[in-house]
């Protein structure tokens, strides 16, 4: 195997025996060969009209992008199928037969074909090429997400398979393929928007709530992944049941929802980001439900009361295909449930678009007064490497006139601080999930009209931590917006040269994080 595409892979250059996120080799081929397959089915239709392609075309490339996003689906015998249903709607144009596709992997395989890549086209068209894959995986899991709330965009689906074609096609020029990656970020933006659009009118907007960081006495279901609707019918189907429903990792900002948190039962939050399930989930005493990316392997002590849902999947997990959470509930009443109360603190959720901007006028205020001297976005995504304290340091070392906005499950490393209050307002402001990110693009451009100048001209800065491909797509997102002198970490893309890293830096002043007071400096400097 050979697979580089998330921030932890293996030495910083890529995994080539087992993936650092548990994927085995067999696992990681078919995956490829499943992009392979969905390279080919973009191909067939990309000279179609849209109104005659097949209206199950989008959301199947969707889904065959989304099951390859790291820590999302494990189990070959799941993956395998999603090539079969590919490979038929593509036709003889797949080039992998329908009956045995894992054949295709003889011949076919992600290392041989980064080799030769790599030898005809040169490591920068193949950076450039995989940094538009990273991409579209990224916005087909949002896209993903608008769908699962009935909420869809043409322009999304054809670029889907625009872009899907011309890698097909072996798009291979510098200038064309950074055309398509801010293509992307251009389209990430539509996606982003259609989510958040989907997520207030499903379930009002969001507004500041606090949210019990512990647990309560009673049975308990934990919801972790980051699929709303999931958590919705959950919610619908334990009510009156003695169920305790608690959110983890990126489900946190439900709270924040009108009409989730209207649900009694919805009892706090457990636990931390992603990568510290395997240290928490064996002291939940009741069911877990995973909805989406960010599983790990599980562990033998909660195996049995783990389930996945929709395209998460990892072998011998009992996996819901559908909505029905029975099985789950089941499980919670067989469990011993909790029989204590603990606190470990309250978090201040639902900080989006329009809680922020419904006090503008007083944050122009308190900026034009000298209140609030600064803002700073650190979010994004939190991994398990010891350099990511870096986002820590800097969210506590950062001045008390400043105000600091976060999002996606990077807030973690911001959270368990006192920051205090600037001119009223909480200096934290958690704008939700990294499925939010369309928050902090509003909010970013909507203070920039009320100063009457550009977003880089803002007293604003930017500091993103990354691990996989959500974040590659919402640094597109920035990328075509403009946005300029980014920093992010705690490394940079193992997939870009050094020669692509230039042209994002000389172009846009992307940088890599570094030392704490010496960044802080430089963006005080800057304000």
């Amino acid at each position: 195997m050979f697979c580089y595409q998330c921030e932890q892979t293996a030495r910083g250059t890529g995994c080539v025996t087992r993936g650092v996120c548990g994927k085995s080799p067999e696992a990681a081929d078919l995956q490829d060969v499943l992009v392979h397959a969905a390279k080919r089915l973009a191909t067939r239709y990309a000279n179609v009209p849209a109104a005659e392609r097949p209206a199950n075309l989008a959301p199947m490339l969707e889904d065959a992008l989304f099951v390859t996003v790291t820590n999302v689906n494990f189990d070959t015998a799941s993956i395998l199928n999603k090539i079969r249903e590919v490979v038929a709607a593509a036709g003889t144009a797949a080039d992998v037969a329908v009956e045995a596709p894992e054949a295709a992997l003889v011949s076919w395989s992600r290392d041989s074909m980064i080799d030769s890549r790599k030898a005809s086209l040169g490591d920068d068209v193949t950076g450039l090429q995989e940094l538009l894959l990273y991409g579209l995986k990224g916005m087909a899991a949002y896209a993903h997400h608008a769908r699962q709330m009935h909420r869809t965009d043409p322009v999304v689906d054809a670029f889907t398979v625009e872009a899907l074609a011309k890698l097909d096609a072996g798009v291979d020029t510098v200038d064309e393929l950074l055309a398509l990656n801010l293509k992307c970020g251009e389209v990430t933006i539509n996606v982003l928007a259609l989510l958040d659009a989907a997520h207030c009118d499903t379930y009002g907007k969001p507004t500041p709530t606090p949210v019990l960081m512990g647990h309560v006495p009673g049975k308990a279901i934990l919801v972790s992944g980051h699929d709303m609707v999931d958590l919705q019918a959950l919610l619908e189907q334990t009510e009156g049941k003695g169920i305790n429903i608690y959110t983890h990792g990126e489900m946190l900002p439900a709270h924040g929802y009108p009409e989730l948190k209207k649900f009694k039962h919805l009892a706090g939050h457990f636990g931390g980001a992603w990568m510290l399930q395997q240290r928490e989930f064996p002291n939940f005493p009741g069911a877990i439900l995973m909805t989406t990316n960010c599983l790990m392997q599980p562990f033998e002590d909660y195996e049995g009361r783990l389930f996945t849902r929709n395209l998460v999947a990892w072998p011998g997990i009992a996996h819901i295909d559908g909505r029905d959470f029975s099985a789950v509930i089941e499980s919670a009443l067989a469990a011993p449930g909790f029989t204590d109360t603990v606190k470990t603190g309250e978090h201040l959720v639902g900080f989006g678009h329009d809680a922020v901007l419904g006090a503008a006028d007083k944050i122009i205020g308190a900026v034009k007064a000298g209140e609030i001297k600064h803002f700073a976005v650190i979010g994004g995504c939190d991994g398990s490497e010891g350099e990511r304290s870096y986002y820590t340091d800097l969210g506590t070392t950062i001045p008390k006139d400043w105000v600091i906005l976060t999002l996606g499950c990077g807030k973690y490393r911001l959270l368990g601080h006192d920051y205090g209050t600037v001119a009223g307002l909480p200096r934290l402001l958690d704008m939700g999930q990294c499925n939010d990110s369309f928050s902090a693009v509003k909010v970013a451009l909507a203070l920039a009209d009320a100063f009457g100048c550009t977003v880089n001209e803002l007293p604003l800065s930017i500091v993103l931590s990354w691990f996989e491909q959500k974040a590659v797509c919402v640094l597109l997102a920035l990328l075509h917006l403009n946005v300029k002198n980014i920093r992010i970490g705690p490394r940079l893309p193992a997939f870009l040269t050094p020669a692509v890293l230039k042209v994002l830096v000389d172009t846009f002043g992307l940088k890599p994080v570094g030392d704490v007071d010496a960044d802080l400096q430089a963006m005080a400097n800057a304000a």
